[in-house]
């Protein structure tokens, strides 16, 4: 089991609390009432290819052009 903080400390540290789950996985918020809460970081499933395009000014066609030119050299 992570780090158990109260309700109050974890309202007066959330901060510290959010890096804390994120370094170690999880940490436990207990109310006074005794219910025992879990913060942990929402981890996505992304592929790492899966970057942001660039704009680089250059048409589809135009790169299909450029391709066709460098095969054509080569062979």
């Amino acid at each position: 089991m992570g780090a158990l903080y109260t309700y109050s400390e974890a309202r007066q540290k959330f901060a510290r609390i959010l890096e804390q789950a994120a370094t170690e996985g999880e940490v436990f918020v207990r109310r006074k009432d005794g219910q025992v809460f879990v913060i942990k970081p929402l981890i996505e499933k992304r592929s790492p290819l899966d970057v942001p395009g660039i704009n680089l000014g250059v048409s589809t066609s135009e790169i299909v052009d450029i391709i066709r030119e460098s095969r054509e050299k080569k062979g």
